[in-house]
């Protein structure tokens, strides 16, 4: 875990409000997390829960899904291996398949019916042959029917330049009821066994998002954020002894390795209520689809004078600078001493925050974006991966 010092270092060599992700911290978990698997279990960095991240884990996972032409962008000017990348997402136009095809992508999904047929266009146009993994549907819009799905099978002599090689299943996240996936690991093996039977076709990979929950708020258990994959390590482990299986995750993998700083700007106080306004707001933070207010997160007080006067505990109403009442951090979270110019350090922060926020509402400028990379010669090692950007070009009617 990264110091207060350390975080009062950076705050006050780049400023806030700024995202700080601490890399080592991120690689030593996925390396956790794999030891935890086991061997034979493949892991999978959806890159939509924090695209920042995608260097630091192109190093230690196998794979990287990638949901849309943007983001296969990404990995393009990333120069990401081909190889490693996992297709997936809705709403895959046949340029954009085209486009994937000629950035020799490792494995594509199919979400539909039209999704085969133009993959399928895709691969006799290009002259090759596409490994594809059937998106099954979990009960959302993402995926294809049981029935859709062995329709594919029966009539693969309709694609002949697909490779069927197996299956793509995520049916959410923050999923704490374990057995959940054990029951759906078990569904997915009766079907592969039914499609070997019934069609005489052998599916040999498993795409599986078990949506592990991960701690995000006060009273919460932090003693082993790795504790969910600990249980469900055996099932996976058997579903290795009948699939090739790759486990995909995003937010179970990055939450905890990221920090939001912002500066308490103002204070007030209105009938008995506390206020503190910040630089930032729910503009950058968001956690869990934005019930903010309604629970508090682990936030760090970082004093940035040693006068310490009073040492009294007040409970403040964390506010952020936007002009809409909707915009409260939390309602009420007891502080010693919180001034004007403290540093607060939002916790587990590393997954969606610094993608899922209304950037554009207010014309705010953006946070700053660091990667944390370790100490050097008693220094914050850290690479600037994005600087602050103003918004207001983007509200702008173009002349």
């Amino acid at each position: 875990m990264m110091t207060d010092e350390i975080l009062k270092q950076i705050a006050e060599n780049y400023g806030t409000p700024a995202y700080v992700f601490d890399v080592p911290a991120l690689q030593e978990r996925i390396r956790s997390a794999k030891k935890i698997a086991g061997q034979k279990v493949h892991l999978c960095f959806s890159i939509k829960a924090n695209p920042f991240l995608i260097p630091a884990m192109l190093e230690v996972t196998e794979h990287l899904e990638v949901c849309s032409p943007g983001e296969l962008d990404l990995c393009r000017k990333l120069k990401v291996p081909g190889e490693k990348i996992v297709y997936s997402g809705v709403n895959k136009t046949a340029v954009d398949i085209a486009d994937a095809v000629a950035d020799h992508v490792g494995i594509y999904t199919a979400e539909s019916l039209l999704h085969a047929e133009l993959l399928q266009e895709a691969a006799h146009t290009a002259g090759k042959k596409l490994p594809v993994l059937l998106r099954l549907n979990a009960g959302s819009q993402f995926g294809m029917s049981v029935e859709d799905l062995f329709s594919v099978i029966a009539h693969r002599t309709d694609y002949p330049d697909l490779v069927f090689e197996g299956i793509h299943y995520f049916a959410g996240t923050q999923r704490k009821k374990l057995t959940q996936q054990a029951q759906e690991l078990q569904v997915l093996k009766e079907l592969f066994a039914r499609v070997r039977s019934e069609y005489g076709f052998t599916l040999r990979k498993l795409e599986y998002g078990p949506g592990l929950p991960v701690p995000y708020f006060e009273g919460e258990d932090f003693s082993d954020t790795l504790s969910p994959l600990r249980m469900l390590a055996p099932a996976l482990q058997e579903v290795s002894e009948w699939a090739e299986l790759t486990v995909e995750m995003g937010r179970f993998f990055t939450s905890e390795c990221g920090y939001y700083l912002t500066k308490v700007m103002d204070q007030k106080q209105n009938k008995g209520t506390f206020y503190s306004i910040l630089d930032g707001g729910m503009n950058h933070v968001t956690y869990l689809g934005q019930i903010m207010g309604m629970k508090n997160p682990v936030i760090r007080h970082l004093k940035m004078t040693s006068d310490r006067s009073t040492l009294k505990a007040q409970d403040w109403a964390l506010c952020g600078s936007l002009c809409t009442t909707a915009d409260v951090l939390t309602r009420q979270t007891s502080f010693t001493d919180l001034e004007k110019g403290d540093i607060l350090a939002f916790c587990n922060i590393g997954a969606y925050s610094v993608t899922e926020g209304i950037y554009l509402f207010l014309s705010r400028s953006m946070p700053v974006v660091l990667l944390y990379r370790g100490m050097q010669n008693d220094q914050a090692d850290i690479q600037v991966a994005r600087t602050a950007m103003e918004t207001s070009t983007l509200n702008l009617i173009q002349q």
